[in-house]
Order: C-alpha cells, then structure tokens, then sequence
C-alpha cells in the first residue's frame, strides 16, 4: 500500500521513490471505462506486461534532450496526428503518409520560425478518447459512448459498445505495427499519446536500472488532457513518476494555482525538456485566459515548452449535428497564442495538431471544403474533425509568421 505521503492532498510533496506503475490505484481514476469482468482484464494486463517494450530508453532520453531545446527557445516543436487511430493494417498503411506531412510541415515551421522543429506524432498509441458524457442517445436507445478502439466498437449497438480488455492487445500489436512501418520509411518517428487507459500503460511501464528511472516504453512522450488532469487524482499521479517527457492540457477553467501545482508535481527540478503544457482555450479566451497562467509558471520557476492545441476549444456542430472545426477559428486561436504566451513573458514554443495526411473534409475552410455542405464529401474521422493536408499547412503557416523573431 502507498504511503500516506506519497498520497497526501498536497501532492508537491511526491516521494519519485515510492512510486510504483501500480499506485495510481489507490486514487480516482476520471474516465476510465466500466470493464464487464476484472478478472479478464486483470488477465490480459498480465499478459501485456510481458510483451517487449514499444519505444527504447535512449530514443525517450533523446526526445527528452530535443524538448530542452524548445523550451529554451532553440526549436519549435509540432505535434500531429489523429484524433482517434484504426486499429489493424490500416494505422500503419496511414503512417508514412502522417511521418511525410510532419516532416514537410516541420521544415515549413522551422523556415519560417529561424528555429529548429522536433516533430512527434499523435501516432502507435491514439487509440482511446475521453468523452463529455458516459452514455449517449441513439435514436431511441441510451448506449454507452465510444470511447475508442482500445475499449469499445463505434457501431450503435449495446454489445459493439461494451468494453472488451482483449481489444488493449489489439492496440498493442497495431502500435507495434505503426512503429516497424515508420522505421521502415528511414527513421522511426517520435510518438505520443493521450495517457487515458491506466491499466495499459501501467502494463508497459518498465524499470530502467542503468538510470534507475522507470520508462513509460508504449510510447515517447504521455499526455494528460484537459479532462483528466485532476490535482490528486491518478492520470497526473502515473506521469509524476515517469523518466519520460510528460505533457499535460491546459484548458479555459484552469487557474494560476492550478497551472503551478501541476508543475510543481511533474516538474519538481524545474529541468527544460521535462514538461510541455498544451493550452486549448478556444479562440475567444485564449488572450484573457492564458497570460496569467504563463506568467504564473514563469514566476515559479519552472521552464516549460507552451504550445497550441487550437482544435478542441473550437468544435462546433452542424444544423445536422455533424462536429467540425472551421480553419479561420482554429488559425485566429493559434495566432492568439502566440502574442499571449508573449503577453505572459515567454516564448511561444509550437503546435498539437489533428491532421491527417489524407484529403479530408471534416473541417471548413480551404478550397476543396469551403462551407458546411461539404463536409460529408470525404468525413472519416472515428471521433473528432481533423486538418487535411492543405488546411495543416494554412496553420503552420500562419503560427510560423506570427512567431517570426
């Protein structure tokens, strides 16, 4: 059992050396998903535990060492990929196309910026998704909500919905699959992922004795959105004690306090390259809402990475209920970061984009979606709209000149 300090409300107070992949547990857990049966899951996290590791110490030390560039400002870091990954053949069919589109929107970021771009992908990992609510009308039936692919089935059925723990395997071998198709385009890609489904992570979670630090190995650097970054609760608890570099999403409820206690917790030693916080405020709050929480966390001392997640504070929906995203909104957001972070006193240090390197129509905006009505041309996202190719430029673009030194 963990000890009272290790799980006190003042959660600064952390002991790294009690913790373990597994004391998570003895706090709340946020959008975790209702498991039919503990022992089957209990039964397969068993069995994953025993599966190699998907990423390799020395590459997280190496993203660990680029990310300490873009927080002191030598390189600008773009963060991409789907808002939910397929599972199978597919993800890793789609991954040299996404590996080809960070890497040119990168060079266009770093061109027009005069910095460097370190390029992760939101990619051998995005498999699971938070929802705003636990079930959800269909027709005339409630059902439970789709959480993923990693947990459940997006067909309108209670059964396709019931979460199933042998689907955690399938997004480990998917993930497996993704990572050998991107090592053999020339080079594996950084990959990251949304830190949701505790029990896979934990089951990939390894102890390094060369460094005495324990890796998270499914992935090379973890995120905690916006709805699962609870002070006290279990999805912060699990990045604390990680070597990895972590990440977290700020959003527009998030106070100063707020923002320095995660720091505080994540980033104990104040080391550049330990944590990226992601602001998703949406485009009409960004300039009021982030300015203090950057000059917050500037006065604490700690040297973190700000960058712009400017697609989910800005989803809206269609007269037919269909989500999107329209290109001027997400660009007047990711703009406004920029001269808030500034108006904070740091520097704006890059991008957490939905993209896909596929021809979309899921967002408005651009030649091939110039209104609502086409957007059901070419929609094929499993959960939230995505940039096509040409619309991901538009952004860079547009963050790049406003970054401009």
């Amino acid at each position: 059992m963990p000890s009272p300090r290790l799980l006190a409300p003042n959660f600064e107070e952390i002991d790294a050396g009690l913790w373990r992949p597994d004391t998570w547990r003895a706090l709340p857990a946020v959008q975790q998903p209702d498991w039919p049966d503990p022992g089957e899951l209990a039964a397969v996290t068993d069995y994953l535990s025993g599966l190699p590791p998907l990423t390799a110490v020395g590459e997280i030390r190496a993203l660990r060492d680029d990310l300490a560039q873009v927080a002191e400002g030598a390189a600008v870091l773009l963060q991409g990929g789907d808002c939910a990954e397929p599972l199978g053949r597919a993800a890793a069919e789609a991954a040299r196309g996404k590996r080809g589109l960070l890497a040119a929107l990168g060079e266009r970021l770093a061109e027009s910026s005069g910095r460097r771009a370190v390029t992760v992908g939101r990619i051998a990992g995005q498999f699971a998704k938070p929802r705003s609510a636990p079930t959800e009308q269909v027709g005339d039936r409630l059902l439970p909500v789709f959480r993923g692919l990693m947990v459940n089935d997006p067909a309108p059925t209670t059964a396709a919905r019931q979460p199933d723990p042998y689907r955690l395997l399938s997004a480990y071998y998917t993930a497996k699959q993704v990572i050998e198709e991107l090592a053999g385009a020339g080079g594996p890609l950084d990959t990251s992922h949304e830190t949701l489904i505790l029990e896979y992570e934990q089951a990939l979670t390894r102890f390094d004795d060369e460094s005495g630090e324990w890796f998270l190995r499914s992935t090379h650097l973890p995120w905690v959105g916006d709805r699962t970054r609870q002070i006290g609760g279990a999805h912060l608890h699990f990045l604390a004690g990680l070597g990895n570099p972590v990440a977290v999403k700020i959003g527009p409820d998030a106070t100063p306090e707020d923002a320095v206690r995660i720091c505080a917790l994540l980033d104990p030693h104040r080391l550049p390259g330990r944590l990226t916080l992601i602001s998703r405020m949406g485009a009409g709050r960004v300039a009021d809402r982030l300015p203090p929480l950057v000059h917050a966390v500037a006065a604490a001392g700690h040297r973190v990475a700000w960058i712009c997640d400017p697609m989910h504070g800005n989803t809206v929906r269609t007269g037919v209920g269909l989500k999107t995203r329209h290109l001027d909104t997400v660009v007047a957001e990711a703009t406004g970061f920029v001269a808030a972070v500034r108006a904070g006193g740091a520097e704006p240090a890059g991008l957490h984009l939905e993209l896909t390197a596929e021809d979309v129509t899921e967002c408005v905006g651009g030649p091939t979606v110039p209104d609502e009505s086409r957007l059901g041309r070419a929609y094929h996202s499993l959960c939230d709209p995505r940039l096509n190719p040409h619309q991901a430029g538009v952004v860079v673009d547009a963050v790049a000149e406003a970054m401009r030194p």
